[in-house]
């Protein structure tokens, strides 16, 4: 049983620990003069009214939402003391969630809950934010967008660094009272012109019009704004419209001294008692981000046959289904025995990994073609640039908006050139996930059962399509998922999917309803080892002088691509806080679990291609399973409740966990809410019972990544057998699995 407890309501005022927020000064910086009118901190000419006007005429004409750039926000000796501020004097935490990595501070609204001794550590910090929210700023801000009055009071901002791995993927900033979205940029070292392949650029996403009339980004955006130094970006708040994301950092750390440093926040509604302060602000017709990850559902194709009965009492394969599935499966996974020993643990586990899933010949001739795909196109370990273009992989549809904005902006993203077509397409919307799907047979092509060698297909994708179209939706592996998992599969979906290193992800979601079975086939080449070979199972290897090679890559957690399954929040916490546990250092909620217990069975093995057997005699046999805690029921990935989440953007959150346009969180106290942590791997099937309201989500790919993330993802809404009660009838039924688990 997950453990809870009820939340307590934020202090207000929050005093903080000023060991999280101040180090202990190793230099003595010059501290400004005191004077109450901000605006001699400023540029000369920011208040001029030819300024505003022409400020407010490219704010309203700026694609794809309303936005605006200054050039030079602040005096430059100002901004260069608050920068050494920022780096010598402020503590910075390390955190990571589904949908951002990054180095923050706390909040810097509570510097006015610091004692003098500790403000006076900070004096052009507090300088640079009193002018930030002065009135004389926030009836600029009025004056070029448009917007309602400003708060003064509620004050919402922190320091975020970006080193080497770090990225915020696509959101809307939509929470609570904000109503303007600012960054501004102080990237390191300051005298050096931050270079536009070293990634950390704001990326803006267009949107349209999806069938129930409301409004999602597009999976590519079409402006991209690289930091500069004392450039400050701002844009108001819009539903379903102000959709941004934070490209990948690929420099910076250990001794690289390049970092992405911006401070970051919201300007809010005008307060309780502030000039202009409206009680009840209208809503718009358009969902946030947050609520359309809620609203997200997948439809599930049923099943042609009509033989449940059959299954849900069958203990063993037909001679058919043998046969069928012996042209994708590792014999040993066909053979009674060893079904009845996966059901067991299954039912004891409710989530199983088996390695060397597919069969020799075919795990042989898929390897070595995906990754030859990867270098064809341009997603390799030799690719030109680390963070490869939007358009790397896929066939655009012709109505990409990419290929119709126009190049009236010197951050406008190119129109994309034709490339050779490809069997993959890009699937969004980003806000919710972003990869390639393969392209399915057409509609009217009957299946087609075992005629010829799976490994004797021409490409990889021909295999993939193989695996997606015709195992994963056949009966017979249906009739194999029934006696492995004990449930009977009634609705199906699944995809080949292929998340590019730079790019793709899927962020947390759930299914509120029913518990579904989720059978994921990992198809992702191990990383190489130094010496070019690849790293089996991520174990160690040797080094060539005695000493075991660490692991690297997906196994080390490096590259990210792995599979997480979460427990839902509790619905009663503030929507505005996006939770990551306590995430607090490279070793975070989302790292790896330590290698789980391991289950072999004895026998002869011939090693081949990722160490599989060639021989049709039993192989030893990979079983990896992890006890998850919590857990309740027993039978199910889940959890009755948690205080943690993953992304859900509130009213009154600066003392809560909270992620801004730049990737802004505080400390967090509730417990690890991680269930299950996969990491990628070739030849191996995940099968997870999930629970109802259980989150998953695949990690961003890292640009660091030698290539693509793939698998065969599928997802079953499932039945349990179930001995129904009465004198008169002991037959077993088949009753859908509403409730979550198996009836006992």
């Amino acid at each position: 049983m997950a453990r809870t407890r009820t939340r307590d309501s934020s202090p207000e005022p929050h005093k903080p620990d000023p060991e999280k927020i101040i180090k202990r000064p190793k230099t003595v910086l010059e501290t400004p003069p005191t004077q109450n009118d901000p605006v001699p901190h400023f540029t000369s000419s920011l208040f001029d009214h030819n300024n505003i006007a022409a400020l407010n005429q490219a704010y309203r004409t700026s694609t794809p939402f309303k936005h605006t750039l200054v050039e030079k926000l602040f005096q430059d000796d100002l901004l260069v003391k608050v920068k050494e501020e920022c780096i010598t004097r402020l503590s910075f935490t390390e955190k990571e969630t589904d949908i951002y990595k990054v180095n923050q501070t706390g909040d810097l609204a509570s510097l006015n809950y610091l004692t003098p001794e500790q403000i006076a550590l900070l004096p052009n910090l507090l300088t640079l934010r009193d002018a930030l929210y002065s009135p004389q700023f926030r009836n600029f801000l009025r004056a070029v967008t448009g917007c309602g009055p400003l708060s003064g009071i509620k004050q919402d901002m922190s320091v975020n660094s970006y080193t080497k791995g770090c990225h915020l993927l696509n959101h809307d900033d939509v929470i609570g009272t904000r109503r303007v979205s600012y960054i501004l940029y102080m990237p390191l070292p300051h005298y050096h012109m931050w270079q536009k392949e070293w990634g950390g650029a704001l990326e803006l996403y267009p949107v349209s019009k999806v069938e129930d009339g409301s409004l999602e980004p597009e999976p590519i955006p079409v402006k991209s704004i690289p930091p500069s130094w004392n450039q400050f970006i701002f844009f108001e708040v819009q539903p379903g419209q102000s959709f941004h994301s934070v490209e990948e950092v690929i420099v910076g750390g250990e001794e690289d001294d390049r970092e992405r440093l911006s401070i970051s926040g919201w300007f809010h509604a005008a307060q309780d008692g502030e000039e202009g302060y409206i009680p009840e602000q209208p809503t718009s017709v358009y969902k946030s981000s947050r609520e359309q990850l809620q609203l997200t559902q997948i439809e599930y194709k049923p099943y042609t046959s009509t033989d449940e009965e059959v299954l849900a009492t069958a203990t063993s394969l037909s001679e058919n289904h043998i046969a069928f599935l012996s042209e994708f499966l590792n014999p040993v996974y066909l053979q009674p025995r060893t079904m009845q020993a996966l059901a067991a643990r299954f039912a004891e586990e409710s989530s199983l990994e088996l390695y060397h899933f597919l069969n020799h010949e075919l795990a042989q001739a898929l390897e070595p073609r995906l990754r030859e795909l990867d270098t064809k196109d341009g997603l390799g370990p030799g690719r030109p640039n680390a963070i490869p273009p939007h358009t790397a992989g896929i066939t655009l549809p012709s109505s990409s908006s990419n290929a119709t904005t126009p190049s009236n902006s010197p951050f406008t993203i190119p129109r994309p050139q034709a490339t050779t077509q490809s069997n993959w397409t890009l699937r969004g919307p980003p806000h919710k996930w972003r990869y390639c799907t393969l392209s399915r047979k057409p509609l009217n092509t009957k299946l087609v059962e075992a005629v010829t060698p799976r490994a004797a297909q021409p490409s990889s994708d021909e295999i993939l399509r193989s695996l997606q179209d015709e195992l994963f939706p056949s009966d017979a592996f249906r009739a194999w998922l029934a006696i492995v998992a004990g449930l009977m599969p009634l609705g199906w979906s699944c995809e080949a999917r292929r998340f590019r290193p730079g790019l793709d992800y899927t962020l947390a979601t759930s299914d509120d309803k029913e518990a579904r079975l989720d059978v994921v086939l990992g198809l992702t080449p191990e990383a190489r080892s130094l010496g070019g070979a690849a790293n089996g199972k991520g174990k160690g290897r040797s080094a060539g002088n005695g000493e075991e090679e660490k692991p690297r890559g997906w196994q080390a957690a490096e590259w990210g691509g792995w599979e997480c399954y979460m427990a839902p929040h509790n619905e009663e916490d503030d929507p505005a806080v996006y939770r990551s546990g306590n995430s607090k250092s490279k070793k975070s909620t989302l790292a790896p679990p330590q290698t789980p217990s391991t289950l072999s069975n004895t026998g002869t093995e011939s090693k081949g291609t990722n160490g599989t057997s060639t021989s049709s005699k039993p192989i030893p046999m990979d079983i990896e399973t992890s006890r998850l805690q919590p857990r309740s029921p027993p039978h199910t990935i889940s959890s009755s409740a948690s205080d943690t989440e993953m992304h859900n953007p509130g009213e009154d959150a600066e003392n809560d966990n909270e992620l801004d346009a730049d990737g802004e969180e505080e400390d967090d106290d509730d417990e690890d809410s991680t269930l299950l942590t996969v990491q990628p791997g070739f030849n191996r099937l995940l099968l997870v019972l999930r629970d109802e309201r259980v989150m998953r989500f695949v990690k961003y790919i890292s640009a660091a990544a030698e290539g693509s993330r793939w698998d065969v993802c599928g997802e079953y809404e499932v039945g349990m057998v179930k001995e129904e009660e009465g004198e008169e009838d002991d037959a077993e039924g088949l009753v859908r699995n509403n409730e979550g688990g198996r009836d006992e």
